[in-house]
């Protein structure tokens, strides 16, 4: 027998459910919500009921949009240069780079990455639709900017297969060692791209 009131035990069980949420955190968000105004429950209700009817995947690049609109304003506004197209894994990655502020290409999110593990290959990201974006827009260059992991590695060549011989050019995201970042603490990837792209002093 649960000695909390059974809409809490659900409320912990549902929010135990999003990922990097634990038992302990899950409770933690339950009893703030508990104990705070109800109108912040309700704007949270509210905002949940309307995630599904209100957002949709851009037909184009695969970001997150209004479902008013037909595609993404990063795709669609005249002063983004559809040559230059920035692949990312995620539609959350491409927000990093925009907060960079000076880049002006477009973006096209896989929706994931190659993953055997994890029962991702890839015929389920959208890498035919970027090489259909390639031949349409007469992409000059597309920039990989996946994650330096084992799967962004492996993603980043099926891409670079897929693509095969069009004149494009393929760049990735430099790579190397975080400012303040001891050698000894560093990974084997991250110290190898910082090795590969070393520059003259």
């Amino acid at each position: 027998m649960s000695v909390l009131p059974r809409a809490l035990t659900e409320l912990i069980y549902s929010l135990e459910g999003l990922p990097g949420v634990g038992p302990r955190t899950a409770e933690r968000y339950a009893y703030y919500l508990v104990q705070n105004n109800k109108a912040k429950s309700d704007r949270i209700i509210n905002s949940l009921n309307k995630i599904h009817s209100s957002i949709k995947f851009c037909p184009i690049t695969f970001a997150l949009i209004d479902s008013s609109q037909d595609a993404s304003p990063l795709y669609s506004d005249p002063n983004r240069d559809k040559k230059t197209v920035a692949v990312v894994s995620s539609p959350f990655d491409l927000l990093a780079i925009e907060r960079i502020g000076n880049y002006t290409g477009t973006y096209h999110v896989l929706g994931g990455l190659v993953s055997p593990i994890d029962g991702i290959g890839p015929e389920q990201l959208h890498i035919d639709e970027l090489v259909d974006r390639i031949d349409k827009d007469n992409v000059d260059e597309v920039i990989l900017a996946t994650n330096a992991s084992v799967e962004g590695e492996s993603t980043a060549l099926y891409i670079n297969q897929a693509i095969g011989d069009r004149k494009v050019k393929i760049t990735r995201l430099a790579r190397g060692l975080p400012i303040g970042v001891d050698l000894e603490y560093a990974d084997q990837i991250t110290l190898g791209r910082a090795m590969d792209g070393r520059t003259l002093l």
